[in-house]
């Protein structure tokens, strides 16, 4: 079973492709977003090219790290693209999907509480995945996402 995580930031969407029986990443990539584009035609290309990777490696389970509520200003842009990619998992092929803040993406994958933001910040290590530290924050929440959607 292949799972993808998605992490959101305004300008570049990160993604992991993780293979569940192997427990090994198969991609991590980010897919950026053309500045040129309008709100709306930006939010296509978004949704096109995410279920083009989902359709390429063959995804069955997907997981979404949101932003958190306690957020003091929620960045309307991400809130945007979380909702397109919502959207995208509910008409595609896959068979669950779960939208994840660090409480619960923690609980999916056993980690301690306080042990999600030491592996974000790469003062620890998540599971055996190789060459952790040569991954962005932004790329090691897309990787623990996509070992959550294991459980989705």
């Amino acid at each position: 079973m292949r799972t993808i995580g998605i992490r959101v930031a305004p300008k570049i969407i990160t993604f992991a492709v993780y293979q569940a029986e192997d427990q090994a990443i198969v991609n991590v990539e980010g897919l950026k977003v053309p500045q040129a584009l309008t709100v709306p035609d930006a939010l296509k290309y978004i949704r096109n090219n995410v279920l083009d990777v989902i359709r390429e490696y063959g995804i069955t389970k997907a997981g979404i790290r949101i932003t958190e509520y306690t957020e003091f200003r929620l960045n309307r842009e991400r809130l945007q693209i979380e909702g397109v990619l919502q959207e995208a998992f509910a008409s595609s092929n896959l068979d669950s999907y779960y939208l994840g803040q660090v409480v619960s993406i923690s609980s999916r994958v056993g980690l301690e509480k306080g042990e999600f933001a030491k592996c974000i910040e790469g003062s620890s290590t998540f599971r055996s995945i190789g060459n952790w530290m040569s991954h962005s924050k932004a790329q090691r929440e897309a990787i623990i996402c996509a070992v959550g959607a294991e459980n989705a």
